[in-house]
């Protein structure tokens, strides 16, 4: 097998805070409102060459499951939740590399509002910021920004296409060399580089320009997990870099090919957008302290039903709450993600919800339990059957030790295989991700 590097990002879900229960967190039931944890992280991810750390979020405290909040409280599951844009433009303070992508909701966010702010933030960062466009999936979220409800899957969708022509208009807004500074005549801006957008749409109206300047990649990384197939056609059209959770190398390839195919279509490079898809590793010094993590992990899972069926049906807007452990799951539709609803039920074929959430309880599209020789084998193994483009880290609590077990225990494994870069190329985000 030829060597070929891939890309390696982190989803970062939660805050420190969800760490707390767990060995070798240290207190940060404590501290988790200060940004200490997650700065050093960054640092980490960037002395290690990440192409970047995206900034998952949600907007609303779960309640689907059993009709209430109380196990979302109990346990910590997808809150207490810090605004994400705050945190990037921290990160981005310490750092100089790593690029940083702040999850922020379209039904959330005027077009304008959303175009400044992250514009401003790829200028604070020196171009090396991304925007996870995400369309919401959750009544609970709308009601707190004053809406009855979402409007259905594919409509979202619909709305979204308007929204990214409204704020690419605005990014657009300003040509390069907009910017003159010539002190010779005493002119700052050429007035007839920056332009109105003039945007009269179904969903949006807009007039610009944005006031605040031109962003320094020109138009900010775009980050997207388009899924169903509205979705996917979604992240063909728009996306830089898409988060993906597929299980198997098979499910894996096709869905990347048929990324590709959609861009085409749509008259784009494929190679110009990269999709990582999701794992997360169980690491040890040997296999046998590995496997010994895992079935710690997928005991307390077993003992704990509650905390997994919480979190899906949030995503899913359903209550599984409702249903009998021990008995087949009924066939259920969502407005919620339905790629995650119908991987769950994909596998049903008679056997109990009880059956189903082994399968939901091992996280990532590929398993992998072992050193970090083995899991850095069977990753670049994994990406020689996909084709592509890399991964993203998501662990479902974030603590400094695994994140050392990854920067210095799995990287270097990585890199010693010729299959992660050992430094930074370019300075901008969008350019470190187009490198190979």
């Amino acid at each position: 097998m030829t060597a070929r590097p891939f890309h390696l990002g982190w989803f970062l879900q939660g805050s420190s805070i969800q760490a707390w229960g767990e060995p070798w967190t240290g207190n940060p039931a404590d501290g988790w409102m200060m940004p200490d944890f997650f700065l050093e992280m960054t640092r980490n991810l960037e002395r290690a060459c990440f192409d970047y750390v995206l900034l998952e979020d949600s907007s609303y405290i779960g309640e689907s499951y059993g009709g209430n909040r109380d196990v979302y409280l109990k346990y910590g599951i997808a809150v207490p939740r810090q605004d994400p844009s705050v945190v990037a433009a921290l990160m981005a303070r310490e750092t100089s590399r790593i690029g940083i992508v702040t999850t922020l909701a379209t039904f959330a966010y005027p077009p304008y509002l959303l175009a400044r702010l992250v514009a401003t933030l790829d200028q604070v960062s020196a171009g090396r910021i991304g925007w996870n466009a995400v369309t919401g999936s959750s009544d609970f979220a709308a009601q707190n920004f004053g809406l009855d409800r979402l409007p259905e899957h594919d409509n979202r969708y619909d709305m979204a296409d308007e929204y990214m022509q409204v704020v690419r208009g605005l990014w657009g807004s300003w040509e390069p060399g907009a910017i003159m500074a010539n002190r010779e005549s005493g002119q700052l801006i050429d007035p007839t580089k920056v332009h109105a957008i003039h945007h009269e749409g179904k969903y949006f109206r807009s007039r610009g320009p944005l006031n605040s300047g031109p962003c320094p990649q020109g138009q900010p990384v775009i980050a997207q997990a388009g899924g169903s197939p509205r979705g996917r056609q979604f992240a063909a059209e728009h996306a830089d870099t898409i988060v993906a959770s597929i299980k198997g190398t098979a499910g894996m390839k096709a869905y990347r090919d048929d990324i590709r195919r959609r861009m085409e279509a749509a008259g784009r490079d494929p190679d110009s957008c990269k999709v990582l898809f999701l794992i997360s590793p169980i690491l040890g010094e040997t296999e046998a302290e590995a496997k010994a993590r895992e079935a710690r992990r997928a005991k307390y899972y077993a003992e704990n039903p509650q905390i997994r069926l919480a979190h899906l049906s949030k995503i899913t807007n359903i209550d599984f709450a409702q249903f009998d452990l021990d008995k087949p799951l009924p066939s259920l539709t969502t407005n919620g993600h339905q790629q995650s609803l119908e991987q769950f039920q994909r596998k049903a074929g008679g056997r109990t919800l009880r059956e189903l959430l082994v399968d939901y309880n091992r996280n990532g599209s590929v398993e992998l339990v072992g050193t970090p020789d083995q899991i850095a084998e069977r990753m670049g193994e994994a990406m020689e059957e996909v084709g592509g483009d890399g991964f993203l880290f998501s662990l479902p609590d974030v603590s400094r030790r695994c994140v050392a077990e990854i920067t210095d225990g799995l990287v270097p494994a990585l890199q010693k295989r010729g299959l992660m870069r050992i430094e930074y190329t370019h300075a901008q985000f969008r350019e470190n991700l187009l490198a190979f």
